[in-house]
């Protein structure tokens, strides 16, 4: 059988009939920015985290972007962010002006920690991005000790936990994305920020909306950015079905390590107390580029991610010295493998995937 990378489709089917009835509605309505279902979302998703204020922004990039704005970030300053990530990261910070400096992780978690981003502070760092890469929470607690406000990208961890809190609430302020490919994914783009300040929310809701409050008086240089009725709409009827499917992630990953992914390749490691969301599997082997080639060939679909690191990249480099070194965001970039990962990727599909890696 053929083992998709995402599978996207299956866990909606049961939900199509509502989803259509609501997009429906919201045509009815005939109001489609900043309407009721955004405001019925924004409520909801904050519940759901154990948050004060969320706030739908356009997309998870816009997301970043204001929500640095938001927490004081201005040009001229230094913000700590990891290399081993989506461009995204880095770009929200350089489109205001920032500098990205660039730190290493954790080969095990690809997570930043205290250790790493403390090597790249400077005296101009206002804010650090702290990535909860693959589904995996960021040790945020341990990073906001160092007395640097923590920008949390829960952009691939909705759904996730530490300890008790969930991912999202870890930091400052936590900004999300709803791209179709994430575990809670909208038809389209979407996104939002996520705070317990009020002082950040509001700023975040005046920026979103060109810098104003009214709507008649405009108080900053803002954005036009916000999350649309229909994709709220949606949203709303995907927000109660994301524990169920999250279960269905860590499922599928235990159904790869009884199957005896372990023996062939080495297996990302959950950092202590945390429930992985699992948005992607990531493992590592020294021959990734083989293993993907044999496992196209046995009809399992697979890739590597962030293969350049963003330290590496060419809108990049007036940032990143030419002699920085990160040895575990090389290594990381130059073994990973992300295998096929969602809530209905069963025991079989498991071992279909763990036979062909073994075969190669």
């Amino acid at each position: 059988m053929t083992v998709p990378l995402f599978d996207t489709a299956t866990p909606l089917a049961g939900l199509r009939e509502t989803i259509l009835a609501r997009i429906a509605e919201v045509v009815e309505r005939g109001q489609f920015v900043l309407g009721p279902e955004v405001r019925a979302f924004e409520a909801e998703l904050a519940a759901y985290l154990g948050a004060a204020y969320a706030v739908g922004v356009a997309n998870g990039t816009d997301a970043l972007t204001i929500a640095a704005r938001a927490l004081g970030v201005k040009a001229g300053d230094d913000v700590v962010v990891p290399s081993f990530t989506f461009y995204a990261t880095a770009e929200a910070m350089a489109s205001l002006g920032a500098r990205p400096v660039f730190c290493d992780v954790d080969p095990q978690t690809r997570n930043i920690t205290a250790e790493t981003v403390r090597a790249a502070l400077t005296p101009r760092t206002t804010a650090v991005v702290a990535v909860d890469l693959f589904g995996l929470p960021a040790p945020v607690s341990e990073i906001r000790q160092l007395g640097v406000p923590v920008i949390e990208d829960a952009a691939q961890a909705i759904g996730a936990w530490q300890g008790d809190r969930r991912a999202g609430t870890l930091g400052d302020v936590a900004t999300f994305s709803f791209y179709p490919s994430k575990n809670l994914g909208a038809f389209g783009d979407g996104g939002a920020v996520v705070t317990d300040d009020a002082e950040i929310a509001e700023r975040v809701s005046a920026l979103r909306f060109h810098g104003s409050r009214d709507k008649q008086t405009f108080e900053m240089v803002g954005y036009n950015s916000r999350l649309d009725e229909l994709q709220a709409a949606i949203l709303r009827v995907l927000l109660p079905e994301l524990d169920g499917w999250c279960d269905g992630r860590r499922a599928a990953a235990d159904a790869y390590r009884e199957a005896g992914l372990a023996e062939y390749v080495s297996l990302p490691q959950p950092p202590e107390g945390a429930r992985p969301a699992w948005h992607l599997y990531v493992v590592t082997h020294p021959e990734p580029d083989r293993l993907l080639g044999a496992l196209r060939e046995a009809g399992v679909q697979a890739r590597s991610y962030y293969r350049t690191p963003l330290h590496r990249q060419q809108a990049m480099l007036e940032f990143a010295p030419a002699d920085l070194e990160l040895p575990a965001t090389e290594w990381l970039a130059a073994t990973n493998l992300a295998l096929p990962i969602s809530p209905v990727l069963g025991q079989a599909q498991a071992a279909e995937v763990v036979a062909a890696i073994a075969a190669a």
